[in-house]
C-alpha cells in the first residue's frame, strides 16, 4: 500500500522576488541548485522534465504566477506514485524574500526508505537554493551527478568523504576546507551542510556535494561555476575519484 507525504521547508534569502523566480523557475536555475537536469516551459499547463541518468520524470506545470508561485505534478507511476513541488515567494518588508517549498505526493509500497531520505535530502536541497541566491545568484551551473560505487555502511561512507576532503570526524559547518583530490584538483572552499548523509562545501565556484544515497551507494552532486565546463569530461573524472575512494571501502 502507498503511502502519502508532505514536506515543507522555508527560506529567508536576501534576492529579490525575480531573482528567486530565475532559480526555482527555469531549468538552468534550477541546474543551479537542485539535482538533476531540467526543463520547464514557461506556462500553466507546460511541461517540465527532471533528468538523472537514465531517468527522466515528466511533470506539468500546474501553477504559473510569476513571480509568486510555481508548481508542478509529475505524472502518477503505475500504482498511483507521484511528487508535487509548489513554490511561494513572498518578499519581505525589510527586504529580500521568504521561499516556502513544499514537496508532497504518493510513494509506493517500501515507501519508508524513500521518505527517510527525503526528510533528510529536501531541507538538503532547500538549503541549496539558499546557497545559490545567497553566493552565486545571476550566475547558471553546470550540474554534475555521479552514482559512484556500493557503500552500504553509511558511518563509513561518510568517514571515506571526512578522510579525502581532510576533515576531522566532529567536521562542522564553517570548517575551511583544503584538499587535492586526485584526478580532481584542489578543493578550496568551506563547510557549508554537514547532515548525516551529506557533507557540503561552498567554493568561490562551485556548489559541492558529497552524499551517501538511502540506496546504499556513493554519490554526489554537484554545482560547478566556472566558465566552459564539460560536463560529460566532469562527470568522468568524479566517476573515477569515487570509483578510487570507494571501490575498496
Amino acid at each position: 500500500m502507498g503511502k502519502p507525504f508532505e514536506i515543507t521547508e522555508t527560506i529567508e534569502v536576501e534576492a529579490t522576488a525575480e531573482e528567486a523566480w530565475d532559480a526555482i523557475a527555469t531549468g538552468p536555475g534550477q541546474d543551479s541548485w537542485f539535482m538533476g537536469r531540467n526543463t520547464v516551459e514557461p506556462r500553466q499547463g507546460g511541461t517540465a522534465t527532471f533528468r538523472t541518468g537514465d531517468f527522466t520524470q515528466t511533470s506539468t506545470v500546474t501553477t504559473w504566477e510569476p513571480p509568486t508561485r510555481f508548481a508542478f505534478s509529475s505524472e502518477q507511476g503505475a500504482v498511483g506514485t507521484f511528487h508535487r513541488f509548489d513554490y511561494r515567494v513572498t518578499e519581505r518588508p525589510e527586504g529580500g524574500v521568504s521561499i516556502r517549498y513544499e514537496h508532497a505526493g504518493m510513494l509506493g509500497e517500501d515507501w519508508e526508505a524513500e521518505y527517510e531520505a527525503m526528510r533528510e535530502g529536501d531541507p538538503a536541497y532547500a538549503f541549496k537554493l539558499h546557497q545559490y541566491l545567497t553566493y552565486f545568484r545571476g550566475r547558471y551551473a553546470t550540474s554534475v551527478e555521479v552514482v559512484g560505487p556500493e557503500a552500504p555502511d553509511r558511518e563509513r561512507a561518510m568517514a571515506v568523504y571526512r578522510r579525502e576532503l581532510g576533515l576531522p570526524d566532529d567536521v562542522a559547518v564553517d570548517m575551511p576546507v583544503k584538499a587535492e583530490l586526485h584526478g580532481i584538483g584542489t578543493i578550496d572552499g568551506v563547510v557549508d551542510f554537514v547532515s548525516p548523509s551529506f557533507i557540503g562545501v561552498r567554493t568561490p565556484d562551485a556548489i559541492l556535494r558529497f552524499i551517501w544515497s538511502f540506496d546504499g551507494r556513493s554519490y554526489i552532486g554537484h554545482h560547478l561555476f566556472g566558465d566552459g565546463v564539460d560536463r560529460a569530461r566532469a562527470e568522468g573524472a568524479w566517476a573515477d575519484w569515487l570509483q578510487r575512494s570507494f571501490g575498496d571501502a
